[in-house]
């Protein structure tokens, strides 16, 4: 049977995750229910994106993800089920998508008929449930609404690249647990405008000029105890591939994490200047 994971903003002190568990199980006994996260900022789409994005591959083809972030149903917020890398999602067409398949195109996108489904102001449970477990029955997408070509874009909070002054400009788009801040800037991207060059990555008074491949490389060759570089800021490219600003072992009771310690928060500007190529070494 397929798997059926939740990504919502609703926390864990209401009674909204065990509802919808209840009803995902009244719907379809033998599902299989895996917790992404409940504890996105509310309404919080960039975060939401980044975290399934780097998630979803690591679950079998044919997973079932519910998505209940920023989901109530109006005009520019249609609810919609699609096809994307072997994978399902139903959630809200509100740039989401959009966002995790920034390099993948979606094999099908449904809008769902939401005639006859809508009971209460709690889409997720009425609506979602319902198509992720008729999904998990084997049931086909062409029946749950009509197929649509085109997907909500958001743009804003993409990496911009200014070719004339060899720059990239991006943002923080996370807060880690550790309160790491990742960027919405890829390896991939870095990689292709810097073209080896030296560079000059500034977060607000704060600059770096080269990049860890591990957390620990900031000790270097120290015998010593790495415990004296506690606090220490660096950049590293993350395991999702995205450019992360951190402070090796942080430590948010004591040492404190970049976010709080550096001031950076989410959207604030991350740059990366290149040096021209008669100033690079």
């Amino acid at each position: 049977m397929p798997l059926i994971t939740l990504t919502t903003d609703f926390g864990t002190k209401d009674h909204f995750v065990g509802a919808l568990k209840g009803a995902i199980y009244s719907e379809f006994s033998d599902a299989r229910i895996v917790d992404i996260t409940h504890e996105i900022p509310p309404f919080n789409i960039t975060e939401t994106a980044y975290i399934l994005k780097n998630s979803y591959k690591s679950f079998p083809d044919g997973t079932i993800h519910i998505v209940g972030v920023d989901s109530e149903l109006c005009p520019d917020n249609k609810h919609i089920a699609i096809e994307l890398d072997n994978h399902f999602f139903v959630c809200p067409d509100n740039g989401i998508i959009s966002m995790i398949a920034s390099e993948i195109k979606p094999t099908k996108i449904f809008e769902i008929n939401v005639h006859d489904r809508v009971e209460s102001s709690f889409p997720v449970l009425d609506v979602f449930v319902q198509v992720a477990c008729f999904i998990a029955r084997g049931g086909n997408l062409n029946v749950i609404g009509k197929e649509i070509q085109t997907l909500k874009k958001m743009i804003e909070i993409q990496p911009k690249v200014n070719e004339a002054k060899n720059q990239i400009t991006g943002g923080v788009v996370y807060v880690d647990n550790y309160g790491n801040v990742i960027t919405n800037i890829s390896k991939k991207m870095f990689e292709k405008i810097g073209k080896r060059r030296s560079f000059k990555i500034t977060a607000k008074r704060y600059t770096f000029i080269k990049i860890f491949a591990k957390y620990n490389e900031i000790t270097g060759n120290s015998t010593h105890d790495s415990r004296q570089y506690e606090g220490s800021k660096l950049a590293i490219f993350n395991a999702g591939g995205y450019l992360e600003i951190a402070i090796y072992r942080s430590n948010l009771d004591s040492v404190g994490g970049a976010s709080t310690l550096l001031g950076l928060n989410y959207r604030d500007s991350i740059t990366i200047d290149f040096m021209s190529d008669n100033n690079a070494s």
